[in-house]
């Protein structure tokens, strides 16, 4: 069986977004599945993920063709292509598309997020809306040319790169 090889330069904020996309393919080529390719990194133990509420029409908890760490709970939310680290809360009636959640991150009840890169420790709160509305995320966010919005703690926001 010929094995697929897998090299991306993630140098730029897209191609690191498309790198973790790749990642939640149905067939992904950086498969983190594969028993033949174990990954071996020190984890820090969390409890498992846990998805609560099953309230149909009104709040489910629930992660479609999305990665979901340990420790993680999707609190009567939805969230679709996404990739969500370790110790990530999503409150209830909180929809969150294609986006990359970093660790520690809690977002808010009633929130829409799409297309978002969210840094660790991040807390958003309630009705949060990114990705819907280009200039209000330009004020707040930084906006790739693609239209991926990066949030990063304000400290950090206004900060030159090196």
């Amino acid at each position: 069986m010929k094995e697929a090889k897998y090299w991306r330069d993630i140098g730029t904020l897209e191609a690191y977004y498309e790198a973790n996309m790749d990642l939640i393919a149905v067939t992904p080529i950086f498969n983190l599945y594969d028993a033949r390719w174990p990954i071996r990194t020190y984890q820090r133990q969390y409890p498992p993920a846990k998805f609560v509420f099953a309230q149909e029409g009104r709040r489910m908890g629930i992660a479609v063709d999305s990665i979901v760490a340990m420790g993680s709970i999707i609190s009567g939310g939805r969230v679709t292509n996404c990739v969500v680290s370790p110790d990530v809360r999503v409150n209830s009636y909180t929809e969150i598309e294609n986006s990359i959640l970093f660790s520690h991150v809690n977002i808010g009840r009633y929130s829409r997020i799409r297309r978002a890169i969210i840094d660790r420790h991040i807390h958003m709160p309630e009705h949060t809306e990114i990705g819907f509305d280009p200039e209000e995320d330009r004020k707040k966010y930084h906006v790739t040319e693609t239209g991926i919005v990066v949030v990063v703690p304000e400290q950090r926001m206004f900060e030159e790169p090196e």
